[in-house]
Order: structure tokens, then C-alpha cells, then sequence
């Protein structure tokens, strides 16, 4: 298991321990998967925050 899935599925589970089941539990448990789905690329290696940020400023490159 690559350490994104394994951070996805830390998420989930903290998420669903914490809450109750509906809707707002399952926006809940999403962000959470996906928190710890970015930690977990940033773990590997695989996740380049400087680009990221780049992106959200509108300073990308087509490279």
C-alpha cells in the first residue's frame, strides 16, 4: 500500500469514529480523506507544494 492510501484511509477512519452517519459526516469524512491523501503524496514525495501554490496564484507553466 502506497503511503496516499494509506493516508486516505487514516483519514476516513478518523473521520468516521468522530462523527455520527449523514450527510454532513460524509462531507466531513471526504475532506478528511482527502487531507490525508495529500499528506500522505507529500510523504512519498509526489506532491510539489511550490506548484501547487503557484497554480492557485495563476503563475503556471505549461511544463
Amino acid at each position: 500500500m502506497s503511503a496516499t492510501a494509506i493516508g486516505a484511509v487514516v483519514g476516513a477512519v478518523l473521520a468516521l469514529t468522530a462523527v455520527a452517519f449523514g450527510f454532513w459526516a460524509m462531507l466531513l469524512v471526504a475532506l478528511c480523506m482527502a487531507v490525508g491523501a495529500v499528506i500522505g503524496r507529500s510523504m512519498e514525495g509526489r506532491l510539489d507544494f511550490r506548484g501547487v501554490i503557484d497554480a492557485l496564484r495563476g503563475k503556471r507553466t505549461s511544463s
